[in-house]
């Protein structure tokens, strides 16, 4: 088994650039918390305790509370702790993430679209695709969360 792996970010900066540039484009259209809330959900699905405590920090600098930071863990059974269009984006980052042989289902992207623009929906999938690279790194290479 081996245990040092590769630190992707140092081999290939100019990607790991490029990705940082795709999350300012994401960030230019989506409301932060909504993109906060996608970044954790996905990193939540994949495993990812690096891009868990990342996000989560950056969530709760950002203005969020820590009660909503626990429950994206468990969004469905969470009642009214996140809004309409917080819902129908947290259930297309589980179809998104989860992308199995029939896609995403219609009744959730048209959810989606009760919500959102066309140009938000193509920003969405793309801080979904985003973070789901980022999560496959961050595992894959075994980073862990700095003790803090």
């Amino acid at each position: 088994m081996s245990h040092n792996r590769v630190q992707a970010g140092r081999q290939l900066p100019e990607a790991y650039q490029k990705l940082a540039e795709l999350g300012e484009i994401v960030d230019s259209v989506i409301d932060r918390e909504v993109h906060e809330l996608v970044k954790l959900r996905a990193s939540y699905l994949n495993g990812c305790a690096f891009c868990v405590d990342m996000h989560s920090n950056d969530a709760l600098k950002g203005g969020e509370s820590q009660q909503r930071l626990f429950l994206v863990a468990t969004w469905r059974e969470a009642g009214d702790h996140f809004t309409e269009s917080e819902r129908a984006v947290l259930a297309l980052v589980d179809e998104v993430t989860k992308l199995g042989e029939h896609g995403v289902a219609d009744a959730t992207y048209d959810e989606v679209a009760r919500h959102f623009s066309e140009r938000e929906i193509a920003t969405l999938l793309m801080a979904i695709g985003l973070i789901n690279v980022y999560n496959r790194l961050a595992v894959s290479t075994r980073m862990t969360p700095p003790k803090r």
